[in-house]
């Protein structure tokens, strides 16, 4: 898929890519916008930092995904 306004890939990012086991990476949604949703639905992990829980989401692509682009802009709709 090429860059679109709502699929963006940048191979030249030095972080590129953040995140392992995905081929193309949507680079639209690079801060995810779901992080304060307790309830989204990606595949977080919590961690106990000194005393509080921490949302990890390291090993959760589902904001890159081509095909969640949708699903994101849906969930960001559904907590105004």
């Amino acid at each position: 898929m090429g860059n679109s306004y709502r699929f963006f890939e940048n191979r030249d990012c030095e972080y590129y890519p953040c995140h392992k086991g995905i081929e193309e990476m949507n680079c639209l949604f690079c801060y995810c916008p779901l992080y304060s949703f307790s309830d989204c639905p990606g595949n977080p992990k919590y961690r106990d930092k000194d005393g509080k829980q921490i949302k990890d989401c390291s090993d959760c692509t589902f904001p890159h995904r081509k095909e969640n682009y949708f699903a994101v802009n849906e969930t960001i709709r559904n907590h105004r």
